[in-house]
């Protein structure tokens, strides 16, 4: 029997004897990888973080001890001890396991987790409540070096400094979010990485001869002060007034759980910096941890994908960003730690003065983004349409409000599929839409991206292109009008049902028409501009139609959809509306094409729901 084989629920990692741990954490980390690479998910974070977990599971008790996972992408392990081993065969997939922490789905997933920096606040939120309740459990908050560059880390981190009662954050140090981590916090955390350990025994001595000696208490902290300002790297959280403990070696699962012991004797918030290695133990995932990051089901022994991927949005826009920086010295690029995610690598490696990497810091990124702008640059921020979410006073007060040229291109917008509620990009054209100045357009393929990329860069104020995850679409190559601000594209004209179709949308409208062929002729409209839409094409088009159908891939509540039906109630009332959308809820994770089945977005549902209107 392995000894994987004997972690059945939470606890039974104690029945491990310490010289076993080595072995259990090699059985752990090849369990990962032959489960990874049939369903796909987060591997390199996972496979760096065995032993912390590890050492965590055997210094606390769970569940009633609380650990939050910022981000929540590494958290494989932690399922792994609190019994989900058999959900690993439905990781990430329609109504499988999580690939991030969820509270519905054990008692030792503390907080619901999947965007960055968001840890230490919970966490702090939850020892207050301890507190409150006069309950007795340690609370740990684990967080990258990477989320720790992120603007909310760092106004939890400035709310702890008079905290005096027990709080752990686990620094997990990888020197990586997902992009290699950039900024003055990583280059300090670098120089900590290459001093010699720092051991902080003060609270031992002061328990030991406060009552016997407290003059050689005092004298003892201000020897101590002293010397950690001239040698300890750590300074940087004890003059934040929270106590610092490392470096430990996050690959050693007894010196992890030693560490953790010990921050549970401080009386205050106390910081354990632990270095890890991303992708520690697979070597395809050592060497690329990015590409490893979130990956596709890929062949174990090489590490490649087990199919070849086809063009994808994110190539084109790369492609397209490089080709307009080559003819205009103005347009520069910027991401919030995502530069493979979004495709400017291949920007960044060809011009690398007009490339900046923020860090996990999106609203930095926007308002830095309005300050090139008012510079005379034109600015490109890329970014996933959940992370977006997070910069949403910024493109109102800073980009919108000065109407400043900055183009947001967002990637994965609609359903992005297994990672789930915490990256469906549903809420974009909603959000954005209800902002004066800002245009908000979406392609219908390809060849439309292209050309909407090089109309922002001219149009002189904010816009917005939101394109779906994944294969681009190749089909209508030679419908390819010119993009007029606020003019939609006829793409056929017929009778009886007028599809009235956005972005992505566009590829289903043409599929329902082909559905719908034994009722009618349906005519269908290409949007391209989701705000203003277009009104004229309208008038125009409602007279010959007895249903207007809009379609959309976000929620229905401020999106496309429930605009165009306002207007058509006050300028063409009595017609027949529906709108297409995603129901106003949370969408969990699975593939694409299931869950649009589900919320009868896919072709047939659409098709079904006009046959019962007509």
């Amino acid at each position: 029997m392995s000894l994987l084989d004997k972690i059945n629920k939470t606890g039974d990692i104690r029945k491990i004897p310490p010289e076993k741990y080595d072995q259990l954490a090699q059985e752990i980390r090849a369990f990962l990888v032959e489960k990874v690479s049939t369903t796909g998910g987060h591997l390199a974070s996972n496979l760096g973080t065995v032993e912390l977990t590890m050492g965590l599971h055997l210094a606390l008790n769970l569940p009633e001890d609380r650990i939050i996972w910022d981000v929540g992408h590494q958290s494989y392990t932690h399922k792994i001890l609190t019994g989900r081993k058999s959900g690993f065969d439905t990781l990430r997939q329609y109504h499988g396991m999580a690939g991030f922490p969820k509270r519905s789905e054990s008692d030792c997933d503390a907080f619901d987790t999947g965007h960055a920096s968001t840890s230490i606040s919970a966490g702090l939120g939850l020892v207050k409540a301890r507190d409150l309740l006069g309950e007795k459990r340690t609370i740990v908050s684990v967080i990258g070096d990477g989320a720790l560059t992120g603007g909310l880390a760092f106004e939890a981190l400035d709310n702890l400094s008079d905290l005096n009662t027990n709080f752990i954050i686990v620094l997990n140090d990888n020197n990586r979010s997902i992009s290699e981590n950039v900024g003055g916090l990583s280059s300090y955390l670098n120089d900590i990485r290459s001093s010699e350990k720092y051991l902080d025994l003060r609270d031992r001595i002061y328990s030991s001869l406060k009552d016997s000696n407290p003059t050689a208490v005092s004298r003892i902290r201000r020897a101590k002060n002293v010397f950690k300002s001239l040698y300890s790297q750590g300074m940087l959280f004890e003059e934040l007034g929270i106590t610092y403990l490392g470096p430990i070696d996050g690959h050693n699962v007894s010196e992890v759980v030693r560490a953790i012991r010990e921050a549970k004797r401080i009386r205050k918030a106390v910081v354990v910096h632990i270095i890890t290695r991303k992708g520690e133990g697979y070597q395809p995932a050592e060497k690329h941890p990015a590409r490893f990051h979130g990956t596709a089901p890929f062949e174990i022994e090489t590490g490649l994908p087990k199919k070849s991927a086809a063009v994808s949005y994110t190539d084109v826009f790369s492609t397209v960003m490089i080709k307009m920086a080559q003819r205009d010295q103005k347009v520069v690029a910027i991401t919030a730690a995502m530069a493979d995610g979004v495709g400017l690598k291949r920007f960044r490696n060809i011009f690398p003065d007009r490339f900046f990497d923020v860090g996990i810091a999106e609203e930095h990124a926007v308002t830095f983004a309005a300050g090139l702008a008012a510079g005379g640059m034109k600015p490109v921020v890329a970014v996933y349409s959940t992370f977006l979410q997070r910069a949403y006073d910024e493109i109102v007060h800073d980009v919108c409000m000065q109407d400043l040229p900055v183009v947001f291109a967002i990637d994965r917008g609609g359903l992005v599929g297994a990672d789930g509620e915490t990256h469906q990009g549903i809420l974009d054209y909603s959000y954005l839409s209800s902002i004066p100045n800002m245009t908000v357009m979406a392609p219908k393929n390809k060849w439309e991206l292209s050309d909407m990329i090089k109309f922002a860069l001219k149009f002189g104020h904010p816009v917005s292109i939101r394109y779906p995850r994944g294969s681009a679409f190749e089909g209508l190559q030679e419908i390819r009008e010119p993009i007029v601000y606020g003019k939609s594209e006829l793409i056929n004209r017929g009778e009886k049902v007028l599809l009235y179709a956005a972005g992505s949308m566009v590829e289903t409208a043409l599929k329902v028409h082909d559905l719908l062929g034994d009722v009618c002729d349906c005519s269908i409209v290409n949007a391209r501009f989701i705000h203003p839409f277009d009104e004229e094409m309208l008038k125009e088009m409602l007279p010959g139609h007895s249903l207007l159908v809009t379609m959309e891939e976000n929620v229905a509540s401020g999106g496309f959809g429930e605009h165009v039906e306002a207007w058509v109630a006050e300028n063409a009332p009595g017609t027949n509306v529906m709108c297409a959308a995603i129901p106003d809820r949370f969408v969990e994770h699975g593939r694409c094409d299931q869950l649009l089945r589900d919320l009868e977005l896919d072709a047939e549902g659409i098709a079904r729901r006009i046959r019962e209107r007509l």
